[in-house]
């Protein structure tokens, strides 16, 4: 699987492909009185070179980025890919604003997750929000990752409700560390049966 998404510059954001990136063809109402264009994302070489370098950093803990690692749904081999998360407190969300790209797919696929960022390594499974859920997550996330900002029908001052309307477009995941759910599968076990476990990212692929 190639990196799924745009690098990450200094500012925390993530790098546009502006030489292959194009519009959607369409224009949506932004909020505000306002429109804008909806950029459809193509990843260049230089988003690929651009990936390298702020993965090396995430390895060290340097800058905003997390290493997501999945197992490919096809190859089975191991993917990994710099990604930004939206946090609040101890809870974990993780946004693909540029739709289902690999990543995302294989993530779906495995049912978890690990993510890295200097010597914190965790594994995750993911629950997908709906689109109530997920639209607060979408508008906090073009806030802290302004470089995707063309990928989104909605502003970053447009209110919640646009963020919804267009959350099937933008998945969210909320990341559930493994020990929650496997204690949460415990507790439920001694009160009544539990359906099939937890699939493995190392499953083979069909």
């Amino acid at each position: 699987m190639p990196d799924a998404g745009p690098s990450y510059d200094e500012d925390g954001g993530q790098r546009r492909p502006e030489d292959q990136a194009h519009f959607a063809g369409q224009v949506h109402p932004a909020g505000h009185g306002s429109a804008r264009p909806v950029r459809e994302y193509r990843k260049s070489r230089g988003d690929r070179v651009g990936n390298a370098i702020f993965s090396v950093l995430a390895r060290v803990g340097i800058g905003p980025a997390h290493l997501l690692t999945t197992r490919g749904r096809m190859t089975g081999r191991l993917r990994t890919t710099p990604v930004i998360l939206v946090m609040q407190g101890q809870q974990r969300w993780l946004v693909a604003p540029y739709g289902a790209v690999p990543w995302v797919l294989n993530a779906r696929a495995a049912g978890q997750v690990r993510l890295r960022r200097g010597r914190d390594r965790h594994d995750y499974t993911l629950r997908q929000l709906p689109a109530a859920q997920a639209g607060a997550i979408l508008q906090r996330y073009i806030r802290i990752a302004p470089a995707t900002r063309p990928y989104f029908r909605a502003s970053k001052d447009s209110p919640v409700g646009e963020f919804i309307a267009e959350a099937d477009r933008h998945p969210v995941f909320e990341l559930i560390p493994i020990s929650e759910a496997s204690a949460d599968d415990s507790a439920k076990a001694r009160g009544r049966d539990v359906p099939g476990g937890l699939e493995a990212p190392g499953r083979a692929d069909r």
